[in-house]
């Protein structure tokens, strides 16, 4: 039997529509579905991570500005990240929290053994170290002076203020003391200066900043070696691309008069790229008997 007539030709130019009209509809929906994709890409924020060695409005007050210049070199976007202690800091970059974060070279030992960071730049300028102060008007003029005394530290793993001191004192002087951590470099300085403890740990940028009545009312009696200073690292999920971005973005921050006196505020003084090996050294002073595990 043949089929024609107009009937048929009615039917099939409406089948040739529907037809039409699916593959309309197909490639509609392959294009939502790209820019959908595209616009998830573009919109991606990188949390950005920062070891609490100010309060958090200085915190913010300091990084903020950074991260925006950032933003303006590489094209990405990132998102402040503040922890409360340095505790806190710890269990979030152990778990693999940040995309990218500023940590000291202790943490950036265990950050790369737990998850991979890998470093990206750090201070090249004047080496790391932890420094003791005592009041001005303390008899005390001898770190052997502290033994059995109680100390003021920020945190148990804060590598200048805290660790490297008591693993100095322990190592070189035979010394053990009363640690009595207070969380923040400002509160040891504080407490020292309100004759809370007879000493506290700290590092010279820190001290440096604080308020002249306070500062000026301090000694220090005591300076740990040295070490490479804070790396920032990025995590492997990042992509190698973008992390070299912000790689280069900071090193071109260092190349200019406002960037580097944003990254002075850190203080990160002569920036240069990093890498694991910077840090081996830390390995040989045995830190892991006196990196306090937290829960």
């Amino acid at each position: 039997m043949v089929f024609s007539g107009p009937r048929f030709k009615t039917a099939r130019r409406c089948r040739r529509f529907e037809s039409w009209c699916s593959r309309i509809a197909g490639a509609a929906a392959l294009a939502v579905a790209l820019s959908c994709a595209a616009t998830a890409e573009a919109a991606e924020v990188y949390s950005f991570g920062v070891v609490p060695q100010f309060e958090s409005r200085k915190l913010a007050s300091v990084w903020k500005p950074i991260l925006s210049e950032l933003e303006r070199r590489t094209g990405l976007s990132f998102r402040l990240v503040g922890s409360p202690k340095i505790p806190d800091f710890e269990k979030a970059f152990i778990g693999g929290e940040f995309d990218f974060a500023y940590m000291n070279p202790y943490h950036a030992i265990l950050a790369i053994r737990e998850q991979r960071y890998q470093p990206l730049v750090r201070g090249g300028g004047r080496p790391l170290y932890g420094i003791l102060v005592v009041r001005k008007d303390s008899p005390i003029k001898d770190v052997r002076e502290l033994a059995g005394r109680e100390v003021a530290f920020p945190a148990p793993n804060a590598i200048g203020a805290s660790l490297l001191i008591r693993a100095d004192l322990a190592q070189l002087y035979g010394v053990e003391v009363k640690p009595a951590y207070v969380q923040t470099h400002s509160s040891v300085y504080l407490n020292v200066a309100m004759g809370l403890q007879a000493a506290g740990g700290g590092v010279m940028s820190t001290l440096q900043e604080q308020p002249a009545e306070i500062r000026e009312t301090l000694r220090v009696i005591y300076q740990t070696r040295t070490m490479p200073p804070h790396p920032v690292v990025g995590h492997p999920r990042v992509p190698r691309a973008d992390r070299e971005r912000v790689r280069l973005a900071f090193l071109g921050m260092e190349n200019t008069e406002a960037g580097s006196a944003l990254l002075a505020k850190v203080p990160i003084l002569k920036l240069v790229a990093a890498s694991d090996d910077d840090y081996a050294v830390l390995l040989e002073w045995g830190l892991e008997k006196f990196y306090v595990e937290q829960n």
